[in-house]
């Protein structure tokens, strides 16, 4: 079996971020799930792995619960490729009040048995240099268990290339900034239909919110220049090994002036010859 038929992704991020509902996606997708695996039998899997011409598909789940030797995760998984065993790494986060949430939900107690607001913080702390590594990060603070599980079957079709994959996202600045953005553009600067009354409830998919903004001078040369500059940015990324890109346009509500943009963007770097997804976070607030 070749290093490109074997599909290994480590599942790791934020207590309360849904790493146990990303494995069972990844068990529904046929794959050999390991949860809580420790970081230092990780190698000997990984020859395992190497070996075995059964295991093809396997997502291993890694958290906070490995205590600090977690800390020694990056230092191991930059050695798995020399072993044979090419690997994908996603981090799964949220924010601190939708983890608080969760957790009270749930009533379970944080790994790090200490007060809650307090142990996310820690936890953040502990794992940004895994975040920093990680492949791909999702925000699962909006998201369904169907749109996570959706999220994960794009990231798996995208791994058939090794083309970086760009994920353009409107949001509304009401609601936070998408925690997964590495780019991100505030288009506040734009008239808001939100305040013409025949625009008032539709959203930026719709072709009348479309002709209104186009007729603004400013629009227009503002997608031009942004335009230019995503596109020239996107060789950098990819010399820079980066697999995913999310590029977060931003307006106040959501639903009209960063829904047009992204959807115009989304469309126009189509022809890149990067896999290009698009999402509107908050059209349906």
């Amino acid at each position: 079996m070749s290093r490109r038929d074997r599909k290994v992704f480590i599942i790791t991020g934020i207590s309360g971020a849904g790493k146990s509902q990303a494995l069972k996606a990844f068990e529904d997708f046929g794959f050999f799930c390991v949860d809580n695996l420790p970081v230092p039998l990780l190698e000997s899997f990984a020859d395992l792995l190497v070996k075995s011409p059964h295991m093809k598909r396997v997502a291993l789940g890694m958290d906070i619960r490995e205590g600090k030797i977690l800390s020694i995760l990056p230092e191991i998984v930059g050695r798995l490729r020399d072993r044979g065993v090419g690997h994908r790494i996603i981090f799964l986060e949220a924010s601190d009040d939708v983890v608080i949430r969760r957790f009270s939900e749930t009533r379970h107690r944080h790994p790090l048995g200490i007060k809650i607001a307090e142990a996310i913080r820690e936890e953040r702390k502990r794992l940004l240099p895994i975040r920093e590594i990680a492949d791909k990060v999702i925000d699962t603070s909006s998201m369904t268990l169907g749109e996570l599980k959706e999220s994960i079957s794009q990231t798996l079709e995208l791994t058939r290339t090794r083309e970086m994959t760009l994920s353009v996202v409107s949001f509304g600045y009401k609601y936070g900034i998408p925690m997964d953005a590495d780019i991100v553009m505030d288009v506040r600067f734009l008239p808001n239909p939100n305040y013409v009354p025949s625009l008032r409830r539709l959203t930026g998919l719709h072709a009348s919110v479309a002709r209104y903004l186009m007729g603004q001078p400013a629009a227009k040369r503002f997608l031009e220049e942004y335009l230019k500059l995503i596109s020239g940015l996107l060789p950098y990324y990819v010399r820079e090994g980066k697999s995913y890109l999310t590029v977060a346009i931003g307006c106040t509500g959501g639903q009209h002036r960063s829904v047009f943009i992204a959807k115009y963007l989304a469309s126009r770097l189509r022809g890149s010859g990067h896999p290009i997804l698009e999402f509107h976070r908050d059209i349906d607030h």
